[in-house]
């Protein structure tokens, strides 16, 4: 941080689809910063309950109680107080109180890859699956919540992590944070 402010109240939200570093950037900007780090997703109730995270997309599918379990865990979470960087697909439209919020984007074959390279598999099929829940959870966002996740316009910082690292990107939200603090907008 470059001028020693005082983040340790700041609620931050990162959001993005899968593969965009959302989880990673999130974690490292929760340790850089000394906050909690909150990522309740469908892949942690899918270990939580013993089952396969494809299983939990398929009964998320057709039964809105896995998404609204998901999101209502999270922002329980969030809101328990203090300082906080909450990291999950819709964490910028679920947490409106957040201090700043950030949506990272990648381009479809930078996902796919960075998915393989996580959890291994074969690239065709991990393209076709992401694309697929993309569909998938757009159309669940936007029947729950009436949250449109492709509109993400009054984010405070967005951020495409193709051909930007990890640490690069926290670098990024601190001094976007830090820039919002200073001029109160």
């Amino acid at each position: 941080m470059s001028n020693n402010r005082d983040l340790s109240g700041v609620k931050i939200a990162v959001s993005g689809k899968s593969g965009c570093g959302n989880t990673t950037v999130s974690r490292i900007l929760a340790e850089t910063l000394k906050l909690r780090f909150i990522n309740f997703t469908f892949t942690a109730l899918a270990a939580e309950r013993g089952l396969e995270l494809r299983d939990v997309l398929d009964l998320a599918a057709k039964d809105d109680s896995w998404d609204i379990e998901v999101d209502t865990r999270q922002v329980k979470l969030a809101r328990e107080g203090g300082g906080c960087v909450i990291g999950s697909r819709l964490a910028i439209w679920m947490l409106p109180e957040a201090d700043f919020k950030v949506f990272l984007t990648a381009s479809p074959e930078t996902r796919a890859k960075r998915i393989q390279r996580r959890e291994g598999g074969v690239i065709g099929d991990i393209a076709q699956f992401t694309a697929d829940r993309d569909r998938q959870d757009h159309e669940r966002y936007l029947r729950i919540y009436n949250i449109d996740n492709d509109d993400y316009s009054f984010a405070d910082l967005v951020i495409d992590t193709d051909y930007i690292e990890p640490p690069e990107i926290v670098k990024t939200i601190i001094a976007g944070i830090e820039g919002k603090l200073c001029t109160g907008n």
